[in-house]
């Protein structure tokens, strides 16, 4: 599909229309240039049709769900039911109404989409699968990444990757999850909380790179929820449904779904032809501009490595645009937060680990109002800063964590003190409270929470 007219020099050509892509092709062609984006699929890659916008849609009819088959102690009681292809529906339109926005923006911004592939033949052209070849001043690679393969258990039959298992028009009775990161743990809860009889196999525990107490609380409820969490070992062999665990255990079940890792999308791409350089692990390399070692290509987001997330490739698809039309921008964020849709969910933005140089205070939602209200009190805040106040980083385990975290990442990128987030009014009563509470008590102030003096 194009849109406007097919032109065969551009002054800024991107290769991927995910959300690196898309918002680099607007943000050149808001500077004025002549943009061209190149999509194989459909725009807005896998975040807007296969991964976050989906997986956080079915959360949603999940959480719905769950909660209206428990909540007898707020005196709500009766039967409901769930059906699948309905929300298969709901979860297709949600990512199709995104899609189309996209197109919208793309082309009331004069970009030009082609649908295919693209190949460089060198650094000033690309060739296309339609057989235009595309001539352009400064190229953009959004590519992407893909669903890591796990050797015996390649995609097919009933193996699933992760976008796959956000595809279904049935609640499986029965799901092994291999892996155990974000992305394990949210299509584990989300189905269990559906019905599934879900297992994890983590090689090495559940979100193993996040902080032990948060992890704790959401490992805590995943049991609760059903699911099977066997740590510690890997899966050797699969015959059918069922895997051969390294330990000599047999487990088995309906679906399959290997989640062990995403891999960089540079298949096909032809930078060979260019001098553009990957890392060992098969990224491409960039600087602060997201310039490659090629003068007149740039490149963002999940193919230039960690961390993998929507948000990074947004900003660095707002620099990359900049930087291809000529402006002096760089990509010199301090923090990149990140946030999983567990439950509870946890929301990170910097490093709360103490040290000699970071002292971290914390606060309960068990002393939360809103939290106690909404009997949803698994869960705290948890901030790090230096010895002079200035905040390093905060970590929140609790619903709404999601929105709560923005606040976290403004401060530490302003170099916000404790002090400042104490003194700032927030709203009652709201979850948000939870992060001024947690810095009243690092200042010996804490009202909430009695804070026991220690003892000298």
């Amino acid at each position: 599909m194009v849109m406007g007219s097919i032109p065969q020099q551009v002054d800024v050509a991107v290769i991927g229309g995910g959300v690196g892509g898309y918002v680099a092709a607007i943000r050149a062609a808001q500077l004025g240039k002549s943009v061209a984006l190149v999509e194989k699929n459909k725009l807005g890659g896998h975040c807007l049709n296969y991964a976050c916008i989906p997986s956080k849609t079915l959360i949603h009819i999940s959480d719905i769900f769950y909660s209206a088959q428990h909540s007898q102690k707020f005196g709500i009681s009766g039967s409901v039911s769930l059906d699948a292809k309905k929300m298969l529906e709901w979860r297709m339109a949600v990512s199709k109404k995104l899609e189309e926005g996209v197109s919208f923006l793309c082309k009331s911004n004069q970009i030009d989409v082609f649908k295919g592939e693209a190949t460089f033949l060198d650094s000033n052209r690309l060739q296309l699968t339609d057989g235009i070849t595309l001539e352009f001043r400064k190229a953009i690679i959004a590519t992407g990444s893909e669903p890591a393969a796990l050797k015996g258990f390649e995609f097919g039959g009933n193996v699933l990757d992760y976008k796959q298992a956000l595809m279904l028009d049935n609640i499986p009775q029965s799901m092994v999850i291999v892996g155990a990161g974000y992305v394990s743990v949210e299509v584990a809860t989300l189905y269990a909380k559906l019905g599934t009889k879900v297992t994890i196999l983590a090689r090495s525990g559940v979100l193993s790179k996040f902080d032990r107490d948060a992890v704790n609380l959401v490992t805590k409820r995943m049991q609760d929820l059903g699911v099977n969490i066997i740590a510690g070992v890997t899966p050797v062999s699969r015959d059918g449904n069922s895997i051969k665990l390294s330990d000599g255990q047999q487990v088995s079940a309906e679906l399959i779904v290997v989640a062990t890792g995403l891999s960089p999308y540079t298949l096909g791409l032809g930078l060979e032809n260019t001098k553009v350089s990957l890392d060992e692990r098969g990224f491409v390399t960039v600087d602060n501009r997201l310039q490659t070692n090629d003068a007149n290509i740039l490149a963002v987001g999940d193919v230039v490595g960690e961390p993998m997330l929507a948000h990074k490739a947004i900003r660095q698809g707002v620099v990359a645009g900049e930087v291809a039309a000529g402006q002096n921008s760089s990509y010199d964020n301090t923090v990149v937060p990140a946030v999983i849709f567990s439950d509870p969910e946890i929301a990170i933005a910097g490093t709360v680990e103490e040290s000699d140089e970071i002292r971290v205070t914390k606060f309960p939602l068990s002393a939360l109002g809103r939290a106690v209200a909404l009997d949803s009190t698994n869960g705290f805040v948890k901030i790090a800063y230096e010895e002079d106040g200035l905040v390093r980083g905060v970590e929140i385990v609790s619903p709404d964590a999601n929105s709560m975290i923005a606040e976290a990442a403004l401060a530490i990128e302003m170099g916000a003190n404790i002090e400042d987030m104490a003194d700032t009014i927030h709203p009652h009563p709201t979850y948000s409270e939870g992060i001024q509470e947690a810095a009243e008590a690092a200042l010996g102030r804490g009202i909430h929470f009695f804070y026991a003096k220690p003892k000298v």
